[in-house]
């Protein structure tokens, strides 16, 4: 596969992620100005977002791309939703150990839902869906087609990260955890894509990561966030603990288990290799 194939494919996947976000929250809109709540229009708006995505992304690999991508295709493993759900609850349980207080935004059940069904469908999961398939399904793909693995895990994982600095006015500290952070994690996510041999359970992963940690329930951070129901306020002021400017996904706790979760994905893949090649020698 060509240099200039592979740059393109992944500029086309990215504006297909960036096209349907628009394109689903435009659609949204139209339906809040015939009446419907705005709960209901993130909801719509985050479904609307997957399917849009899913059918331009196959669009792009079998028309434009013509490659055979087998990890878009649909197949979900238990231990991964068990992982997808231990990773954030772990993290959050840690931090809810730390000293702090529970401070509410004073929400009523109107904005409530509004900020879930925003919060749990669209920064959710949609947003981890729709993440995964471009940055570890299209991309990987292709940067594992034309050059290694290796690659194929870190390029993409250094965009991803890169992709959350955009609109950011961070300080030079900031950026180099979200940077640092953001790498990590999206090891981890193509350390599971890698291991399932689908991008729907780091897909998952990221789902389930984004509803607990930044779904709009419960922020925990440094002040008191207005666009959560309630906020964790940690006592601490440690760069390290709080994650900066960026909040939680960047502190060292979650560092930590992003590292974990790879290696638990590290040593299935080895297993398999291994059991796979000891297959292939019986007689």
């Amino acid at each position: 596969m060509k240099t200039n194939k592979v740059i393109i494919g992944s500029i086309a996947a990215i504006f297909v992620l960036v096209f349907s976000q628009i394109g689903a929250q435009l659609a949204a809109s139209v339906f809040h100005l015939i009446g419907i709540s705005i709960g209901i229009c993130n909801i719509i708006a985050g479904i609307l977002y997957v399917l849009l995505s899913y059918f331009l992304l196959n669009v792009l690999v079998n028309k434009f791309l013509k490659i055979d991508i087998r990890i878009l295709r649909i197949t979900v493993n238990a231990k991964w939703i068990v992982a997808a759900i231990a990773l954030p609850v772990i993290v959050k349980g840690i931090f809810l150990l730390l000293p702090g207080e529970f401070v509410s935004s004073g929400m009523d059940k109107n904005q409530i839902f509004t900020t879930l069904s925003a919060g749990i469908v669209f920064t959710g999961f949609a947003a981890g869906l729709v993440e995964e398939m471009v940055f570890r399904g299209i991309i990987m793909s292709l940067i594992k087609e034309r050059w290694n693995i290796k690659a194929a895990i870190l390029v993409p994982s250094v965009l991803f990260a890169s992709v959350h600095l955009i609109g950011m006015n961070f300080s030079a500290l900031s950026c180099i955890l979200v940077l640092a952070a953001g790498t990590m994690v999206g090891i981890m996510f193509s350390m599971i894509a890698m291991e399932s041999d689908s991008v729907w359970n780091s897909g998952i992963v990221h789902s389930i990561w984004n509803i607990i940690i930044i779904g709009g329930g419960l922020s925990i951070g440094e002040k008191a966030n207005e666009y959560s129901v309630m906020t964790y306020v940690l006592d601490s002021k440690s760069f390290a603990i709080t994650g900066g400017e960026f909040g939680i996904e960047a502190s060292v706790i979650a560092l930590i288990g992003y590292i974990v979760v790879t290696l638990i994905a590290f040593v299935m893949i080895k297993r398999r290799t291994k059991s796979s090649l000891n297959s292939s020698l019986t007689f």
